[in-house]
């Protein structure tokens, strides 16, 4: 496997440490030259591939390594929390793709899925190992954003065929499952469809398992199994996620951002803050908008 030329090709796209926009809208670079401690986040449904350094995330009582010459497959939005390994002398290098939900489900109408026995309840995220196809495709897909005429020409294509090679790869079944729509896990995706869409709506489990065509009893069960929490504990962690974000804008305060995200209590608000993130919104405020002022 040669990560050292995969690393050669994502360097010059890093602006700086964190995630950096490419000329493809759904593909971000990602770098970090020091260790990030655990940390409360949510991705986006991705494929995340590690060229140098390695990350651990956690989720329920689940621990997710993903190595170089590894990628962690992100089926669904679910809020965990990350912890990055990295240093000045071997920084963190990878490399973020978007899955397209049109471009997934094109792609598992036009092929036929593996013959082996589908789990159950498929892993929403799970670390895999590159394959030599998954590399090369990585590679191909790395060399097209270094110019941006090539990218926005060929761009598209190369993420056609990464995302292609992921359905080929240990968690096909996952992926394949987000567009079957049918089982008790993609009535549980579509349950979280409907969380996303409004995070401030005050929905019950009750409402949840009615949409998920499931009595409440089995909807929190397979509901557990596919997200590693309770229903009501997704949609905290949802909506303190979504705060942290939006704190980091200067025209919304702590009481707006309460309110923005569904609580009916200020108070309430920053005392689950609190204890997700361990310091308070209002400091979480300050010291992201004097990241941006320096």
């Amino acid at each position: 496997m040669n990560l050292p030329a995969m690393m050669r090709l994502i360097e010059p796209l890093l602006q700086h440490d964190g995630y950096s926009e490419t000329a493809l809208p759904s593909v971000t670079v990602f770098g970090s030259h020091k260790h990030i401690k655990r940390t409360p986040m949510v991705y986006q449904p991705s494929l995340i591939f590690v060229a140098q350094g390695r990350k651990i995330g956690y989720l329920g009582d689940r621990e997710i390594h993903y190595n170089p010459g590894h990628y962690l497959v992100q089926t669904l939005p679910l809020p965990f929390e990350c912890e990055t390994f990295a240093s000045e002398q071997a920084p963190l290098m990878g490399v973020s793709v978007r899955i397209d939900p049109a471009t997934l489900a094109e792609l598992v109408h036009a092929t036929d899925a593996p013959a082996v026995t589908v789990q159950a309840s498929p892993e929403p995220m799970a670390s895999v190992t590159m394959t030599d196809a998954m590399e090369e495709a990585v590679m191909r897909l790395l060399r097209a954003l270094a110019d941006s005429q090539t990218a926005q020409l060929m761009g598209p294509s190369r993420e056609r065929e990464v995302i292609f090679e992921a359905l080929s790869g240990a968690q096909g079944p996952a992926l394949r499952a987000l567009v079957d729509g049918s089982g008790n896990y993609s009535r549980v995706v579509q349950a979280l469809e409907l969380m996303h869409t409004d995070i401030a709506a005050d929905l019950s489990v009750e409402q949840l398992a009615e949409q998920a065509h499931m009595s409440v009893s089995s909807f929190h069960q397979h509901f557990k199994e596919v997200t590693q929490s309770s229903p009501l504990q997704y949609i905290k962690r949802l909506r303190l996620l979504k705060a942290q974000m939006l704190l980091s804008r200067d025209d919304l305060n702590v009481t707006q951002t309460a309110e923005l995200v569904g609580y009916r209590s200020v108070n309430q608000f920053s005392r689950d803050y609190k204890r997700y993130f361990l310091v308070s919104p209002l400091q979480d405020k300050r010291d992201a908008l004097q990241r941006v002022a320096s």
